[in-house]
């Protein structure tokens, strides 16, 4: 058998950790180490305190490269950045990666970088419209607006100022704002944290006219995704109740929407899930009244029971507090053909935790483009000790070569890893 299909059936062979041993810290992280979280097997509230323990980010040590499968290699793609978060590649192959800290948009020809744009507000989202081979606008999603640029194949700085295409979205708490298209290209979607942990305001009747789960006052239009036309008119709420997706991305196979959701704090180390989930249109999933399913928030002064059968169920659980911030479907050929259709999210890390968790890279399984809810790990190494940490994963994109890049704003850098194994 050849060395590659034994390294693509190795990342399978340890059956998944559940109940209990599906929690941990980074000690138990390695590549290949699978979980499954039961939405309904969750501890209850309050079993151990909540904490506050951000990390100390330290220089990455002499030689220190992030662990990775057997088959595979990690090396340094890029560095010195400021903040980098979300990358996403145009149909020519060009990496566009937006730096957060810096206020620009990069691009990246192989690892010859360009800036493409600046003066920006903590852009995050990019997206390239319309969907296919020949895009003519790049689009940036930055805390407060949705600007769009002037775009051809192969231009690495933009040719005229941005067009703005919605002049004002809800700012304030979660400052992340992501943009995808969908497949056929009539529909934007723009994701919305809540400005709160808990929305405790939200009390008594809703106002008339608001989507289900939908929140008012300081959330409204918050902890959603929301839809646009492209031109940025026809604003209508797509999904609520999602406390912070950081983070979307298109399944290739189904055409669905995709977020990864930072939950809420304060009912423990374990609790709630942080998920990753698909999107359907018009559902609830769950915040601030309930959360992993139909499991009631205690916090919350006004209940409600009407919604407790409309929250849609996580696909995908993660260990409460991994903080994930990007994802990423693999519908490359460099990596062996298992991955193919599995999606890659990237975890910050806890700051919230008493044993840190989180600062890695997973693998989302999937089983004829249906989720499993089993995730595994695929990049870990950046925790150095209970104390320090050298890495930060935020942002994942598949490389026009199949290599996956991650991103991780900690100290600043990129990372691509390739499958150097043989293939099957």
């Amino acid at each position: 058998m050849a060395f590659g299909l034994l390294a693509a059936a190795a990342a399978y062979a340890e059956p998944p950790r559940v109940g209990a041993d599906a929690y941990g810290d980074w000690r138990q992280d390695a590549p290949g180490v699978a979980r499954r979280i039961a939405p309904d097997a969750l501890p209850a509230p309050y079993e151990s305190r909540s904490a506050s323990r951000t990390p100390a980010v330290i220089a990455r040590p002499e030689g220190k490269v992030p662990r990775v499968p057997p088959g595979f290699e990690a090396t340094l793609f890029a560095s010195g950045l400021d903040m980098p978060r979300t990358m996403r590649v145009a149909p020519n192959g060009d990496m566009f990666l937006a730096e957060s800290g810096g206020g620009r948009i990069l691009v990246f020809r192989g690892r010859e970088r360009s800036v493409f744009a600046t003066g920006l507000t903590l852009p995050f989202g990019i997206a390239f419209w319309p969907p296919g081979p020949y895009p003519t606008f790049v689009y940036v999603a930055e805390t407060n607006r949705v600007v769009r640029f002037s775009y051809r194949a192969g231009d690495a700085k933009a040719s005229a100022k941005p067009m703005v295409v919605v002049p004002r979205l809800p700012e304030g708490g979660h400052w992340t704002r992501d943009v995808v298209f969908a497949s056929d290209g009539r529909s934007m979607f723009v994701s919305i944290g809540s400005s709160s942990n808990l929305a405790r305001e939200l009390t008594g009747t809703p106002p008339d006219g608001l989507a289900v789960g939908a929140g008012w006052g300081n959330e409204l239009n918050r902890a959603a995704v929301l839809r646009f036309s492209p031109d940025g008119k026809n604003l209508s709420i797509f999904a609520t109740g999602l406390r912070n997706c950081s983070a979307m991305a298109i399944q290739p196979a189904t055409g669905a929407p995709w977020c990864v959701v930072n939950e809420r704090d304060g009912l423990g180390d374990d609790l709630p899930p942080d998920y990753a989930t698909s999107v359907p249109e018009g559902s609830f999933h769950g915040w601030p009244w309930f959360y992993t399913g139909a499991h009631p928030e205690p916090r919350m002064p006004a209940a409600r029971p009407d919604l407790a059968e409309r929250v849609k169920v996580p696909d995908v659980p993660i260990q409460p507090h991994s903080a994930p911030l990007g994802i990423a479907f693999y519908d490359g050929t460099q990596f062996p053909a298992a991955y193919r259709g599995d999606a890659f999210v990237a975890l910050h890390g806890s700051w919230n935790r008493a044993k840190r968790t989180g600062y890695k890279v997973i693998r989302l399984r999937f089983e004829k483009d249906h989720p499993t809810g089993v995730y595994e790990d695929f990049v870990t190494g950046f925790v150095e000790s209970d104390q320090a940490v050298w890495g930060r994963p935020a942002g994942v994109a598949m490389a026009a070569d199949g290599a996956l890049l991650v991103s991780e704003d900690g100290n600043g850098t990129i990372w691509r890893i390739a499958y150097k194994g043989e293939h099957p």
